[in-house]
This record gives C-alpha cells, structure tokens and sequence, in this order.
C-alpha cells in the first residue's frame, strides 16, 4: 500500500486552476521530492493531504485513509507549512510538550521526553529556555520540524522546510531529513533543486498543477537530462554575461545560466555542438579558464520539463 497516493485532484482559486488532475503515488519508507516553480500548486497540494483544504474533485490517501478536515489520518501525519505560526510567549520545551503534545493527548512525562528528544535533532536544545518570539526565521523552521515529528508520525508533509535557512542550517536539517526515511515516509515540497538532488530517492515535477515527470533521481537524470558545457573566464562578469546571452537561441543550444564568470550550457545538439561552444568562446576574445562537459544535474532536467522561470 502507497504511504501517500493522490488521484486527479482539482482545485480553483477563482479563475486560477491550482491544480488540474493531479495523480501520484508516494511509496513508503522514502523521501519524495515535490519539485516544481513558485505557482505550481506545491503548497495547495500540501494543504489538501493535510486536511486543511478541499479539492474541488479527486481523492487522496494517507495509509489508506482517505484525506479531509475530519479523517483519522490527521493523527498520523505531521505537517509543516512554509512559514510555521508559535506562540511568541511560550519556550520551545513549552510549546512542544505542553500545547503540541496535549493536542495529541499525550502523558506529560512522555511529552517532555520527545520534546527534548526532538529539540536535540533540530539543534535547539541551548534555546530550549527562550522565547519564540526572539527566534530567527531559520530557528522557527526548525522549531517546526520538531513539532511535525512529536507524534513519530507514518507520514511526513514539508512545505519549503529549509528555504529560511543559512548554509550550515540548511546542510543540518537536510542531514536530518535523509535520516528521517528510516522511520517515516517524507514528501517534500520544494524549488530548490539542489536539496532534491541531495535527499530525496524519488522526483515528482509539477508545473501549473500538472504532473510533468515522476521516477527516481537517477532515472530521471539518465532520461531527461541532456549533455552539458561549462565555461569560466579570467574576466568580469558583465562581458561574461553579454557573450551568454548570444548563445541563447544558436543551434544546438538548449538553456545557457550565469553566475559571475561561469556560464553552463546544456546541448540538443550532441557533442558537435560543445565543439562549436568552444570556438565560439575563443573568438569571443574573453580568456578562458575552463572548458569541460559536466554531468548533467536535476536542474538541465528541470529546464527542459519546464523551462527558464522568470
């Protein structure tokens, strides 16, 4: 049986189709990357197997109980939206075991116990004794983990869970995140395709609602993504960035990205075309530093499902 299984759900915000058939199925025991652009209908899918919103049609499970407002599934799963809500009053310790844990129904020496234990897996055990109201962004982020993980729930909803985190904290929580497969099944929802390519074991790719690809990371590396060229340059970004710009639109060419004095091509036209990349940057007069074909990445394959994000 699917942990999580989502059969042509529909949902409208006015004249907005934020979802338009949706249907996937999450096995257990995994971390699921929930890829796609800001709008896809990421979050609105969340809120659904949450049971904190209605699709207009279609169903979805949760271990076999069919989600909603009122289904027993609730109790099983643990949600963590985007931008997780506290009481700025209370302590960390306060509000896991005391508020959190008393929605659950749980003894209070057992609530304390997990709240300490969670607070450790989060690394917040030093601020145990603060009040949210001074956290950071990231220090709620984590926070909220701790409080979707309290029931040690079968199924785990992460909407963005380290988009407000800095480099060290988002490396820590997805460390914590790959670990969690051992005893839950995750869904996470994201746009950064670096943490997907990192965590997860299966890739679903949505764009306005639809589903455009689901398969394993590597499967999904080995069947979308195409060769690609990397460049870098002994010069300013700015001349860097215009001679870029050229490429877009040359034949063999499929996206070209910047960042400072590197360019990355990925290539539809074999490795024909990566030789004529290279004579192109020659003649561009701009010294180059590097020149190698790269691996492909979940991003090539991101482009070419759904193409540049503006």
């Amino acid at each position: 049986m699917s942990a999580i299984r989502v059969d042509g759900l529909r949902k409208a915000f006015g004249p907005l189709q934020a979802l338009d058939g949706l249907t996937f199925a999450v096995e257990p025991g995994t971390v699921f990357g929930f890829l796609g652009p800001n709008g896809a209908g990421k979050t609105t899918t969340l809120r659904i197997l949450a049971g904190l919103a209605r699709p207009d049609a279609g169903q979805a499970w949760i271990a076999g109980e069919r989600v909603g407002p009122e289904s027993p599934a609730r109790r099983i799963l643990g949600y963590l939206p985007e931008e997780p809500h506290f009481f700025g009053w209370m302590t960390p310790t306060e509000f896991l075991s005391d508020y959190v844990g008393g929605l659950f129904g749980m003894p209070p020496a057992t609530a304390r116990t997990r709240a300490s234990e969670l607070l450790d897996l989060v690394g917040l055990s030093e601020s145990r004794r603060r009040r949210i109201a001074g956290f950071s962004r990231g220090m709620r982020q984590r926070l909220g983990l701790a409080q979707a993980l309290i029931n040690r729930p079968g199924v785990v909803l992460l909407d963005e869970p380290v988009s407000a985190l800095d480099p060290s904290g988002r490396r820590e929580m997805l460390l914590c995140i790959e670990r969690l497969k051992s005893e839950t099944t995750v869904l996470m929802s994201t746009h950064i395709l670096d943490d997907v390519e990192r965590v997860c074991d299966t890739v679903a790719i949505i764009d306005h609602g639809r589903l455009v690809a689901l398969d394993a990371r590597q499967a999904l590396l080995e069947r979308y993504a195409i060769p690609a060229v990397e460049l870098e340059f002994d010069a300013a970004p700015d001349p860097v960035r215009i001679w870029a710009e050229t490429l877009r639109g040359q034949p063999g060419v499929a996206s070209v990205s910047v960042a400072g004095h590197e360019v990355r091509i990925c290539l539809d036209g074999g490795p024909s075309a990566g030789r004529a990349l290279l004579r192109l940057a020659i003649d561009s007069g701009l010294p180059v530093q590097r020149f190698a074909m790269a691996k492909p990445t979940l991003e090539d394959v991101f482009l070419r499902l759904v193409g540049p994000q503006g």
